[in-house]
């Protein structure tokens, strides 16, 4: 993890550390268990140790980060039965989400979707056959595609509760991806995602979304849980 340029902007440094820590921890340039000493990260951001303390609180309080009894903190480990109470969480949370968008989606809201699925298939496009999920580009497109279709959701708790199970969830994808044997092409669905979104047909929208969150369950608890390792993008 290279220690990231503080923030020129009037973000507060707190807020700056918490993402850039969020963001290296999904990535995985921390493996899962591995533990984060306060002192070893300071020097590393180039900051004082209250807004690393303050942002591994926030991120134990979200589940990628966990705490040791007096003890610190480690980056949470992955487990066959986390990936399934993820998904079980995720269903409930994004379906109503999405709905609730539907609902709700403007004009500006489908504009929205279309550019991010467009985005999308251009870094796929790029990339061709090659690996997906351990590309930053891919991944930072792909997220902002889920993202789009619940950016009308009128929740706010709802889209928060969204964006951080859609990172755990990330921090899975992208640390079984290293296990991979074939690809999974994932722009059909998103396409037909995107489709039935648009049209608002909210209970095939729903459905898909449901297989999509449901088929990447499956594919990494079954690396977790040590049988073939057919995880794929």
């Amino acid at each position: 993890m290279k220690a990231p340029a503080l923030p020129a902007s009037p973000e507060p440094v707190s807020e700056h550390v918490y993402r850039e820590l969020r963001k290296a921890i999904v990535r995985c340039d921390f493996e899962p268990g591995t533990r984060l000493r306060v002192e070893e990260l300071t020097r590393r951001l180039g900051v004082s140790s209250s807004p690393v303390r303050e942002a591994l609180n926030r991120l134990a309080e979200q589940g990628i980060v966990s705490t040791l009894e007096n003890r610190g903190f480690r980056v949470a480990r992955l487990t066959s039965d986390g990936v399934a109470d993820l998904v079980r969480v995720r269903l409930l949370v994004e379906c109503e989400a999405l709905s609730d968008s539907i609902a709700h989606g403007d004009d500006s809201w489908e504009a929205g979707v279309v550019a991010a699925a467009h985005s999308l298939a251009l870094v796929e496009r790029r990339l061709g056959d090659g690996p997906r999920a351990l590309d930053d580009d891919w991944s930072a497109r792909h997220r902002a595609f889920h993202l789009s279709l619940y950016a009308a959701c009128t929740s706010e708790i709802l889209r928060d509760l969204v964006d951080v199970l859609f990172d755990r969830a990330e921090h899975y994808r992208r640390w079984t991806a290293k296990y991979r044997q074939a690809p999974r092409r994932k722009h059909d669905e998103h396409q037909k995602l995107m489709a039935a979104a648009l049209a608002r047909d909210t209970e095939k929208a729903v459905e898909l979304l449901r297989r999509h969150i449901a088929r990447t369950g499956d594919l990494v608890g079954a690396v977790l849980d040590g049988g073939p390792p057919e995880w794929i993008q």
